[in-house]
């Protein structure tokens, strides 16, 4: 009896790869549901290539490659998280380097956040491995001998903006020539200067609602304008520009797994192109051999609950995401197996806190709450009050909310958001291990506005030239 041959299948690779790509992916997708196979004997994937131990182990024989990044850090945003997340990506630790209050008065003025606020803002990031405290604002030769013998850095990574010195100099200039610098996509849309411009637009909007001779003779007063019928209006007010996609959610929730599929899908492809022989030898196969061993298949927190894991939710605003957010996550995270986070709808926000919250809109608010490193998931656009669907949908455990919390002057006679969970026996009250809100950190920048106008006013000079000369960069 005859057989026909499976050139076939090697023909409909190459000259349809997108359709089996797809199948390929679909497979490997399926192959890691331990749902989808519960009932069907289908052997685990290290047992159709068992020779991927023999790449794994000169793998681990590797050294592993350390990069180094920089910053200020002051009004952490997902601008920063995107920014770690790149540099990791190019190597195997991150070792951030915090710059000194000092060295950011003298560079750029006044920090709005403290050192430790800030350490403890990108020590919450769940790319960071290693965090060097008071880092200088310049990458000086001594500085950089000193992180390439003690913390064994490989390369310094930056963004592909300009970092200059007050003297108008590369502050990364030694890292070039030495060839040991690596560049990241700038993330666009947010900045620590756009989020101050957005707080200090309501100073320009009070000041708007003053008659012109009480208005202060400074340039925030050229904002203003009175139109022919004599109404106030505020010009430059700032919004948001950032565009979110679907690929940056993904990017910072579970990234690890999407390479997984993705590796998998490559290997598939090519022992059916090429037959098995070539997979002892093809470049995707260290790599996935490493990812059996736990470090790309599995990441060290599963990103779906068990029927039996304890899932603790807490929800929020999560406004310019700050150290007083980190560590109230760190302690719900704690409580439990698995750590569910709710994030409010701008509009709620908006109705409980007045129409100048939230600052930083719903997207934007997930992806720093993705970013952090204590939580396992977020629901983007959480409801006010935690029903009964909404635990059992989610096979909630236990219901926290912290002491420390914003004020909401217009709840207006609004129900309890927890009487459900508290009836049920499942809510607990989180002593908040700091009591910095959103609020308090506007109040900061407000009551020293004129010096922030300022320094605005020469970022902003800066900000614009690089959006002038920008150019297209690949993807991240």
């Amino acid at each position: 009896m005859e057989f026909e041959s499976s050139s076939w299948i090697r023909d409909g690779v190459c000259f349809y790869p997108h359709l089996f790509g797809g199948i390929m992916i679909t497979c490997a997708l399926l192959s890691f549901s331990t749902s989808y196979f519960g009932m069907i004997g289908v052997p685990p994937m290290p047992h159709l290539f068992p020779d991927l131990r023999v790449f794994h182990k000169k793998k681990s024989a590797k050294k592993r490659v350390r990069v180094y990044m920089d910053g200020c850090f002051d009004l952490m945003h997902y601008g920063h998280a995107n920014a770690l997340r790149q540099a990791k990506a190019l190597g195997d630790e991150l070792v951030v380097g915090v710059v000194s209050d000092e060295e950011i008065i003298a560079n750029k003025g006044p920090p709005v956040l403290s050192m430790e606020e800030r350490l403890a803002l990108v020590s919450g990031l769940k790319w960071v491995d290693e965090v060097i405290p008071n880092a200088p604002y310049e990458i000086t030769e001594e500085f950089m001998h000193r992180i390439f013998k003690e913390h064994k850095i490989d390369y310094i990574i930056h963004g592909d903006d300009p970092c200059l010195l007050p003297d108008g100099t590369d502050a990364y200039a030694l890292a070039k020539k030495a060839g040991r610098y690596k560049q990241i996509k700038r993330t666009e849309g947010v900045s620590s200067t756009d989020i101050v411009g957005r707080i200090l637009s309501w100073v320009k909007e009070a000041n708007a609602k003053k008659p012109c001779s009480e208005l202060p003779k400074t340039d925030e007063s050229e904002s203003v304008n009175r139109n022919t019928n004599n109404k106030v209006q505020v010009k430059g007010a700032q919004v948001s520009s950032f565009l979110p996609t679907s690929r940056r959610i993904v990017q910072f929730s579970n990234d690890k797994i999407i390479t997984a599929i993705y590796l998998v899908a490559m290997l598939i492809t090519e022992w059916l192109c090429c037959g098995y022989s070539s997979v002892r030898h093809s470049r995707f196969s260290p790599l996935l051999a490493e990812g059996f061993a736990g470090k790309i298949l599995f990441p060290d927190k599963l990103q779906v609950p068990g029927p039996n894991s304890r899932v603790v939710y807490i929800d929020g605003a999560f406004d310019l995401f700050h150290a007083g957010h980190v560590e109230i996550l760190k302690s719900a995270r704690a409580l439990g197996d698995f750590l569910l986070v709710g994030v409010y709808p701008d509009q709620t926000v908006s109705e409980l806190r007045g129409s100048r919250y939230p600052l930083m809109n719903l997207h934007e608010r997930s992806l720093s709450v993705l970013a952090c490193r204590y939580v396992d998931e977020v629901i983007i656009g959480a409801p006010w009050e935690v029903t009964k669907d909404v635990i059992t949908t989610f096979n909630i455990s236990l219901v926290v909310h912290g002491t420390v919390a914003e004020k909401n002057p217009f709840l207006n006679g609004k129900p309890d958001p927890y009487s459900v969970p508290k009836s049920m026996g499942i809510f607990q009250t989180l002593e908040s291990p700091k009591d910095i809100t959103t609020t308090s950190i506007t109040e900061r920048i407000i009551a020293n506005h004129e010096i922030y106008l300022e320094r605005n006013a020469k970022k902003e000079a800066s900000e614009k030239k690089y959006y002038e000369e920008k150019t297209f960069v690949a993807a991240d």
